[in-house]
């Protein structure tokens, strides 16, 4: 296997850009595996055997732990970019994005499970020098729009080609080895060690804190063998668990050909996002009013994880409450809706076609500074989003049951919240 010459990284500002960027491909290769997820059929009466259900279980269980990994790998670089003074960064593009933010050759779609999907997915993780295609509608006959390394002189940073998320680890890795020569570990591990992510709120042994290059490289290690494997052995890795999945299905596919273990589903919204140029719109009221929701929860799940991430003068206690909050939100509120959407009509437009999360950006920025303004505006949007849960309900006899368990979560989060913000002083930041 051939590895491609690292990307320039000479100083802290282009560090910071490239790690940005790793955090934005963790975040929405995440979201990916979250969709097809989502996507799965539940039960025999969807059409499926109980023999190919235990298979769609398995993968289930398979995917959910990737995207756990990928949530991982996001905490990691958020240490990794607060280590060297720089704050979380949880923005990104919205979805489709086909080449416009990222090199021309990394598509970000959401698809339902598929045979298509598990191949995107093996091109996303494939080791550094693999030579592998994309999934044939995602393949792309030109490559433009980034270049390939900057001069070493340059003085503001830019959007450089990667081929592998292997290949912009090694950079990474290689940009903190250089700017360690130039400043020497305390010059450039600036950040207080105490805004540092570690397993005591989150529950990850890897989740290292990051405060000097071992660390870091630690850190960038478990990202890069979680992914595509150590040295090449990707057996256990993403790559391995999704070749194994793949394989499976063409297996219980060959066997039966009419096999559809995910529901028919595409990803649509209410209203078109103005960094992306493809949209499906949602017109069954009830389906757009569940997409709304689901898409309230993800980012204000956002915005807690961003008040964590920057540890501001909230004690350990606190920062425990609120590190656990937003893991439940992931399994109270935006798992439940996002496999609840995709039982949902998309409408007459679409028809046969349900609807499956976009995990809509609707800002530029996620952090709210202010320690106090930040609780109250957590608690005050999970009561709205109860009390949405309850309109639906009462505005729709057809309104999906699970609706109120959902709204119950919701006041649950929202009272564990209150249970320290009830306690702050509203002057202190």
């Amino acid at each position: 296997m051939t590895q491609e010459a690292p990307l320039v990284i000479k100083n802290r500002e282009e560090l910071i850009f490239i790690l940005s960027e790793a955090s934005a491909l963790e975040h929405m290769i995440m979201c990916q595996y979250l969709f097809a997820v989502f996507s799965l059929k539940r039960d025999v009466s969807e059409g499926v055997t109980a023999a190919q259900l235990e298979a769609i279980k398995r993968w289930d269980r398979t995917i959910s732990q990737v995207a756990a990994q990928e949530m991982l790998h996001l905490a990691l670089v958020s240490n990794l970019l607060t280590s060297i003074g720089s704050v979380p960064f949880f923005n990104r593009p919205n979805f489709p994005q086909r080449s416009k933010y990222y090199p021309p050759h990394i598509q970000m779609v959401l698809r339902p499970f598929s045979e298509q999907a598990l191949q995107h997915f093996l091109y996303l993780e494939r080791p550094e020098g693999m030579d592998l295609q994309d999934a044939p509608e995602l393949q792309i006959l030109q490559q433009e729009g980034m270049i390939a390394g900057l001069d070493d002189d340059q003085i503001v940073p830019e959007a450089q080609s990667f081929l592998t998320v292997g290949h912009l680890y090694r950079s990474i890795e290689q940009g903190f080895r250089l700017l360690v020569d130039q400043y020497g570990e305390q010059g450039v591990f600036i950040g207080p060690p105490r805004a540092q992510a570690s397993q005591q709120h989150f529950g990850w042994p890897e989740l290292v804190p990051v405060t000097n290059l071992a660390s870091a490289i630690q850190a960038i290690e478990t990202i890069v063998e979680q992914g595509e494997g150590a040295r090449g052995d990707w057996r256990d890795a993403h790559f391995g668990k999704f070749w194994q999945t793949l394989q499976e299905y063409r297996e219980l596919k060959q066997q039966d050909p009419n096999f559809e273990p995910a529901r028919p589903v595409l990803a649509a919204n209410v209203s078109p996002a103005s960094d992306s140029d493809v949209f499906m719109p949602i017109t069954e009221p009830v389906t757009a009013e569940v997409s709304m929701l689901l898409n309230a929860s993800y980012e204000v799940l956002l915005q807690m994880l961003s008040r964590y991430f920057v540890h501001g003068s909230e004690s350990d206690d606190a920062l425990r409450v609120l590190s656990s909050t937003a893991v439940d939100a992931m399994f109270m509120l935006i798992k439940p809706l996002g496999e609840l959407l995709t039982t949902l009509p998309i409408g007459p437009h679409a028809a046969g076609k349900n609807a499956g999360a976009v995990f809509a950006i609707f800002r530029t920025g996620y952090i709210l500074p202010h320690r106090y303004a930040a609780w109250t505006i957590f608690h005050e949007r999970l009561l709205q989003m109860a009390e949405y849960c309850d309109k639906i309900i009462a505005t729709h006899p057809s309104a999906p049951k699970d609706l109120a368990g959902i709204g119950e979560n919701a006041r649950q989060l929202a009272a564990k919240l209150d249970s320290v913000r009830s306690t702050m002083d509203a002057n202190t930041h």
